[in-house]
Parts: structure tokens; C-alpha cells; sequence
């Protein structure tokens, strides 16, 4: 496809875009129309309008795509009739672009009479949801069957229904193949009558529900040019605006309208309750589930979907409406939707993926907050099992196999045996690491199944057995039955949650079964976290030491690639280990100014207290260097609590102050409470007169925090003005939390967060890196993996302040280490280019006088 040039192409922005967010836009644009598996790494600082550029440079690109695909069709009828005569291959021609005119034309008024629909509903309110007949499991008292509900099938271990289909029968399959749902037809039954290809789409991903949410609010503000060429309109008059066609996708705990299931309250009992009530053998079928009856109401809630650009409750709102399953009638919406939207682990992981219907060959993945894709990716291949845990799986499978026991046959009774061994050979494990010396290590995982004969098990084919016969489900939801049966007769007794232990176990024996060399298995005996009484606990934890391997089948599928942040600096990281082999052409990098004028922000390296040389301060007291081995100097935290205290009394309003971690900050907040002299007040007490000083806790609650901190700023008593937030980095203050205008007015970086060398998973990590490293540089290769981590929770937390064109604020970077060359070049590039020239020689003073004129001029 021929592209315009660069400046001359209209990106539909709602408003006038700032000349950085035309650069981000314009490179954005630049990777999609490559493609070839392009990859774009591409930093906006947040304020500047990323998520708008994002969606206005996508979707320009994708009108623009799919327009010149209307001219490719045309040529390709040209071709095919090459050597007929000029008239026939006119009539073809005439032919093929009414067809194509009118079928977009059909579609396009069938959505918008939806629309107008939808907009008349909301006017005057919505309409009853209409009631139909359902039958659902276990809610007439009387007729509950214990040993209907609980007892497990039999089980012969077929593969017949393998192959990520869920447990559905071959009946459900073929009906969700009827309704558009083809991910679920077999090879034989695709091969007969599978859909035509989907147009290219774009998968959006971010972290959370609410920036997916966020993100739907501002797809819905620009308006887009037609996909079609006006002269294939009836008229030939041009289309003036085509609505977005979007779908987000979910996990059934957010979609299922389905009382009896959604009750169940975990995701993993959800899964298996409603796979369960899909199989051929289940006499009570859930009736939300798309069939032939209900196909009539499977096809409106498509259209609705598509018509009116959607979120999460919306798509629960229209299932509703339309009494049909939104998690599965969702993808029948997939082939007309040009924007899908989605959270991290449905699109990182594979077999969510395939469990989806996602094909990702030759579309577009774009992935939002993407600093934390290394992460995250880790994440949702990780899985951990405790000691308690295990013993809680052992006592509710005894439970079980004593009400059920002499009813299991054949290979049940053999399974369930196994289930058994395995909890017994992984707590002996457990058990006898609670004796050695040291908190923490790397696991042998050809050790953890040597007891009780574990080592002889199938491990794969009884992970197969405990998916499909919904073992974990049943004895879980027996056990919880009859803990509720023993509260409502003795009111004495009080059930906790039951926590889904034997779902944790098969999520633990997934990876064990999946070891590569890119994964570890680590052990951590666990203090009591809630009373003293409380009895140690130890943990197994799986752990991927590199996201290559995991992300690949991304990167190699998709037609381009965005990562987009507002802190991605390092970039280094993302091109080492999520495409080690792609070469340099195919990644674009791009770091973006703020919108904010050079005037808004002061930068300052707080190295000493008093004018010096940096790199050669020898008085601990005076200079600031927060390292492990030196930030416990009491004299150095007083003299961070004395600059606190003067940089408090001249910034108005609020001072965001962020830690290397909770337990320094502890120790911090105990030095400052300490009176020096009997007649003086301590420093905590000083810095509380000028503002009021709220603190971070480990497990506390943030919004409370918030609410109080924010109380305090816009509306102050007469004798304190604003306050201070000690938080942080990596703590819940650090991503996602918005201090704008006020709130966030000076934001002060004490050190420099860096990872425990020492711990078993970090020396896993440095000697993976070490060894894997293609160009010799291995120690060099993991200590930039180390230094970028450690840079990348600076940068986050350094991004909590300037959330828009008019805010301003200072930055003061507190140790001596942020002066140097290595560590100001890990910042994003709007902040190196606020740093005040030499600030590390010029002491407090001269950060005073720097403050004293920056806030004066505002």
C-alpha cells in the first residue's frame, strides 16, 4: 500500500494535536504500514495525550488499509478476466462494486439503526430485562443430589475431546461453529465449511480493567473516514464517517450473567462449573449458552456489540438484554470488529489465546504500559504452591475421598490416589526444607516427587484427569458444602474461605511439567504475617528467568508490534530479551518531549548537602549515597530529614517523597522520630509544623491514604499548608496513582531501588543472563538487566507528576549515583532534558535558591 507523506496525512485527532504527539503519531504510523513483523518501542510521557495518538494513528492506518483493499479486490476481478473482452470485464467490474457498495452500505444502516436504538433506551430508560426460564443447579433446596453434583464421572482418559475445546461436547462445538464461534470446530470440521479469513484487526492490551475501560472512553471521541472508496457508494458520494467497530474481550468471572455460576466468586470455579455444564453427560445445561434455539439472540447481541462501541459492562449489560452468554457470544462479534481490546494474560498467554479463537498472523498488537511487559510475562507463566496449602489440599481431598471414596471405579479411584501422593510427596519436600539452614534457595525439581513413589506419575496425564473430570471443582465445592451445612447448624462455628487450593496445585504441576531452561524453581520459608501464634509456612514458587521464549509467538506472528509507555526508558532491555534476534531495521524507538514548556519543571541532583565535587565527597554525613551498605548512617538520615524539611518550606502544597523500599522507609521514620537533645523537637516533629505528614504502608489502605493526603492540600488548615506522602518505589503509590496540579507540586527520589543481588531468584536471573548471552558480554549483558530494572521503578515513580500541559513541578533525584553518565541516561529523555547543568556540585543551598525562584514564577 502506497502511503501518503508523513506530514501531509490527516490523523482525525478531535482536537490540534501538539507537535509531540504529531511525532508519536506519525511514527506509529510509519511501523503499521511496514509491517513484516515490525516492532515500534515508542515513550510518551503521560500528560501528553498517548492513548488519543495511539488510537488516532491506528485506526487512520487501518481506514487507509482496508480502503486500499477495496482497490486490490477490484484489480484482482481485473486480472482474473485478463484477455476477455472490454465490455465483460467493464459489466464484472460494474458488478463487483455495487456488490461491494451495497453490502458495506447495508451493514453500516443496520448499525446505525441500532445506534438510534440504543440512544432511545438510554433516553428514556432501559426496558425490563425479559425473563425467560432457566434451570439452574442446586437452587430447589429439595431436590439437591449430593452425589450428582460432586461425585466425578467416569473417566477413561479419551483424547477425543483434547485440544483446547474446554470439556465441550462435540454438539456444543458444532453449534458454536454454526454461530460463528470456529475456534472450537475440530481439523475435520474446519477443513468442511470454516469461515472465511477476518479483515486485519488490532489487539489493544494494558494492564488493568480500568485502563482497558479508559481506553474504550477515548476510542469513542475521534470520528473516522469511511474503509470504503466513495466510488463504490451508491452516488458515488463520500462516506463522512464509519463508527469503530470494537470488542472487548474477558474472563468469564467478568462476563458470566449466569447467577448460579457467577456466585461461585473464583475464576477457577467459574471455568470449571460452566465447562462442566457444557459437557454431552450434564443433565442441566446452562441456558445462557449460544445455541440453534437461541441463535436469533446470539446475532443481535453481535450487532449491539458492534454498533456502539463497548466496555466490560456494557458487554455484560447487552448478555442481559439478549439473555445469551456474553463470554461466548462475544467472538462471534471478532470477525467485524477492527479493535479488540484486551487484558495482559489473555493475550501473553498461548493457550489463552487459543482457548479465545485469537489469531494474532498478520494483525496488529498493541500493548499499553508496556515498562511492565517483562513482568508481566513472567507473571502469567508463574505459579507457587505453600506448605499450608498443601496440607489444606490433603485434609479436603480426605474429606472428600471419605464421602466418596467407595463410589469411585476404575480409573477414579487410581487418579484420585495420585492426587493424593503428589500433595504427600511435594509436603515432605516442604517439610523437611523447614529444617535447613537459610530462608530461601533454588529448588531440584527432579527432587519434589521422589517421596511416596510421586516420581513414577504421569504428571501430564493427571493434570489431564483433574481438568476434565473437574476434580479440583468437585472436592472443593463438596468441602465448602458442608462447611456452610455445618455454620448454619452451629452458629459457633465459622467457616473462613475456602482459597482454591487443588486449582493452585494443578496451576504448580503446569509448570512443573513445562521446565525449560529460561525457568527456575526457588523455595522461601514465610514469616507469620498476622499473629505471632501463627505457624511458619514455606513456599514452592516456579519462576521464568527470561521472557524471550514466552513472548516470541507474539512477535513472530503479528504483523507489527507496539510497545507504548510513558516511562519505557531503558530501551535497552525490550530489544535484549523480547527480540534478541530481530535485527536492528525492523525496531523503531522513539522517546517523546513532554507538552510541558521548559519552564514547568526543575530537575535537580541533590548529591551533598553542602557545594562539592560529586565524584570525590568523602563525608558520609554530607553526601547522599543510599547504597545497601551506607544508607543505614544515621547521620545521613538526618541530614535527608533536615533537606526535607527545607525543600517543605518553600514548595507549596503537596511533596511526594518515594523510598528504596518499605523497610528503609521504616528505619528512615524511626531515625527522624528521635530528639537529638531533650529541648529540641525531633525532625518527624518539624517537618509535621510545616506539613502534614502521611506515610505508606505495606498492606495498608492506599485509597484511604489518598482521600486523607488529598483533604489535606485543597482544603488546609489555617496553621498547616499542604502535605507530605512518604510511599514507595514499586509500592501501590509508584503506577497508576495521578498527582496532578497540587498534589504532586515537588516529587523527591531517595536512592536508587536495586533489586537484592543476594536473593536466590535475582542470581538465578544474572547467571541465566550471563550464560545466554550471544556476544560474549555476559557480565556486562546482566548488569545492564539489573541497572534497567532499578531505573525502569524510578522512572515510574518519577512519572507520577505533570499530568497535563499546565502542571508543573520539581523533581529532586536524592544520591550522588544519579549524577553519573550510566544512570542519567536511563532516564526518559524529558526529564534529562529538565536536569538543572551541574546541580550535583551546587549542595542544599543551591537547590533552595533553584526552588525558591522556580515557585516564585508560578
Amino acid at each position: 500500500m502506497d502511503d501518503p507523506p508523513q506530514d501531509e496525512i490527516d490523523f482525525h485527532h478531535p482536537y490540534t494535536p501538539y507537535s509531540v504527539q504529531l511525532e508519536f503519531m506519525r511514527t506509529a504510523y510509519s511501523v503499521l504500514s511496514k509491517g513484516d513483523g515490525q516492532i515500534g518501542i515508542l515513550e510518551s510521557p503521560t500528560g501528553t495525550g498517548k492513548s488519543l495518538s495511539l488510537i488516532c494513528s491506528a485506526l487512520t492506518w487501518l481506514r487507509n488499509y482496508k480502503k486500499s483493499g477495496y482497490e486490490v479486490s477490484l484489480n484482482e476481478v481485473g486480472k482474473e478476466m485478463q484477455g476477455e473482452p472490454e465490455w465483460m470485464v467493464e459489466v464484472a467490474l460494474k458488478r463487483r462494486r455495487e456488490e461491494l457498495g451495497r453490502r458495506w452500505e447495508e451493514r453500516e444502516e443496520k448499525l446505525r439503526r441500532l445506534r438510534e436504538r440504543e440512544k432511545e433506551l438510554e433516553g428514556k430508560g432501559r426496558e425490563r430485562e425479559r425473563k425467560r426460564v432457566r434451570v439452574y443447579y442446586g437452587e430447589k433446596g429439595d431436590e439437591f443430589d449430593e452425589e450428582e453434583r460432586y461425585l466425578v464421572g467416569e473417566w477413561e482418559g479419551k483424547e477425543e475431546d483434547e485440544g483446547g475445546d474446554g470439556g465441550m461436547s462435540r454438539e456444543t462445538r458444532m453449534m458454536l461453529a454454526r454461530v460463528g464461534l470456529g475456534n472450537w470446530m475440530g481439523k475435520e470440521e474446519e477443513e468442511e465449511g470454516g469461515e472465511e479469513e477476518d479483515e486485519v484487526k488490532i489487539y489493544y492490551t494494558s494492564r488493568t480493567h480500568s485502563q482497558l475501560t479508559q481506553f474504550i472512553a477515548e476510542l469513542r471521541r475521534p470520528e473516522f473516514p469511511a474503509s470504503i472508496p466513495s466510488s463504490l457508494l451508491s452516488g458515488g458520494e463520500e462516506a463522512t464517517k464509519e463508527t469503530v467497530k470494537e470488542i472487548p474481550l474477558s474472563s468469564r468471572q467478568k462476563l458470566c450473567i449466569n447467577p448460579s455460576v457467577a456466585k461461585l466468586g473464583s475464576l477457577s470455579a467459574i471455568n470449571d462449573r460452566c465447562t462442566e455444564l457444557q459437557q454431552s453427560k450434564s443433565k442441566n445445561k446452562c441456558g445462557f449458552m449460544p445455541n440453534a434455539e437461541s441463535l436469533k439472540q446470539t446475532h443481535q447481541f453481535r450487532d449491539m456489540a458492534l454498533a456502539t462501541v463497548p466496555d466490560i459492562e456494557d458487554m455484560y449489560r447487552i448478555g442481559k438484554e439478549t439473555q445469551v452468554c456474553p463470554y461466548y457470544a462475544s467472538r462471534t462479534a471478532i470477525p467485524g470488529a477492527e479493535v479488540i481490546t484486551l487484558p495482559y494474560p489473555l493475550l501473553l498467554q498461548k493457550s489463552a489465546r487459543d482457548a479465545l479463537g485469537i489469531k494474532l498472523e498478520g494483525n496488529v498488537v498493541i500493548i499499553d504500559e508496556a515498562h511492565n511487559i517483562m513482568d508481566a510475562v513472567a507473571n502469567v507463566h508463574a505459579a507457587e504452591i505453600r506448605l499450608s496449602e498443601l496440607r489444606r489440599a490433603r485434609q479436603i481431598l480426605g474429606v472428600y475421598v471419605k464421602r466418596f471414596g467407595k463410589k469411585l471405579k476404575g480409573e477414579n479411584r487410581v487418579m484420585v490416589a495420585q492426587v493424593g501422593k503428589v500433595i504427600e510427596s511435594l509436603s515432605e519436600w516442604l517439610t523437611a526444607q523447614m529444617e535447613v539452614k537459610g530462608d530461601h534457595g533454588i529448588a531440584d525439581s527432579n527432587s519434589l516427587l521422589k517421596a511416596r513413589g510421586a516420581d513414577q506419575i504421569n504428571l501430564f496425564r493427571l493434570i489431564q484427569y483433574i481438568q476434565e473430570s473437574k476434580l479440583a471443582y468437585k472436592v472443593e465445592g463438596y468441602v465448602t458444602h458442608t462447611e456452610e451445612q455445618q455454620e448454619s447448624t452451629d452458629s459457633s462455628k465459622k467457616s473462613s474461605p475456602s482459597s482454591p487450593v487443588l486449582h493452585t496445585l494443578v496451576s504448580f504441576l503446569l509448570a512443573l511439567t513445562n521446565l525449560s531452561t529460561e525457568g527456575r524453581v526457588f523455595y522461601e520459608k514465610l514469616q507469620p504475617t498476622t499473629t505471632p501464634s501463627q505457624s511458619p509456612d514455606i513456599k514452592l514458587s516456579y519462576l521464568l528467568l527470561s521472557p524471550t521464549h514466552a513472548f516470541s509467538s507474539i512477535a513472530s506472528s503479528a504483523r507489527a508490534v507496539i510497545l507504548a509507555g510513558g516511562t519505557m526508558s531503558p530501551f535497552n532491555d525490550y530489544k535484549a530479551h523480547l527480540f534478541p534476534s530481530l535485527p536492528e531495521g525492523k525496531i523503531t524507538t522513539l522517546s517523546c518531549g513532554h507538552v510541558i514548556p521548559p519552564s514547568n519543571l526543575c530537575v535537580w541532583t541533590l548529591a551533598s548537602t553542602k557545594p562539592t565535587n560529586a565524584s570525590t565527597a568523602t563525608n558520609d554525613a554530607d553526601t547522599f549515597e543510599f547504597s545497601f551498605s551506607k544508607r543505614s548512617n544515621p547521620a545521613m538520615i538526618r541530614s535527608l530529614g533536615l533537606a526535607i524539611l527545607n525543600i517543605c518550606s518553600i514548595v507549596p502544597d503537596g511533596v511526594v517523597i518515594f523510598f528504596p523500599s518499605y523497610g528503609y522507609l521504616d528505619e528512615v521514620v524511626s531515625t527522624w522520630q528521635q530528639s537529638q537533645n531533650s529541648d529540641k523537637s525531633s525532625i518527624w516533629d518539624r517537618v509535621s509544623l510545616r506539613k502534614t505528614v502521611f506515610r505508606e504502608t505495606k498492606g495498608g489502605s492506599s485509597d484511604e491514604i489518598l482521600s486523607e493526603y488529598s483533604s489535606s492540600i485543597l482544603t488546609p488548615s489555617s496553621t498547616i499548608k499542604g502535605a507530605v506522602l512518604l510511599s514507595v518505589i514499586g509500592g501501590k503509590m509508584s503506577e497508576g496513582i495521578n498527582f496532578s496540579d497540587r498534589l504532586g507540586r515537588c516529587v523527591i527520589i531517595v536512592g536508587l531501588p536495586y533489586p537484592n543481588i543476594n536473593s536466590p531468584e535475582w542470581k538465578a536471573r544474572i547467571e541465566y543472563i550471563e550464560k545466554s548471552s550471544t556476544t560474549g558480554g555476559g557480565k556486562e549483558a546482566a548488569r545492564e538487566f539489573y541497572e534497567n530494572a532499578c531505573m525502569r521503578a524510578v522512572n515510574q515513580s518519577i512519572g507520577r507528576a505533570i499530568r497535563h500541559k499546565g502542571d508543573y513541578a520539581a523533581i529532586v533525584l536524592v544520591d550522588r549515583r544519579f549524577a553519573t553518565e550510566r544512570i542519567k541516561g536511563k532516564l526518559p529523555g524529558w526529564i534529562r532534558g529538565g536536569m538543572v547543568e551541574g546541580s550535583e556540585g551546587k549542595g542544599l543551598g543551591g537547590l533552595m535558591g533553584r526552588l525558591g525562584g522556580f515557585f516564585r514564577g508560578k
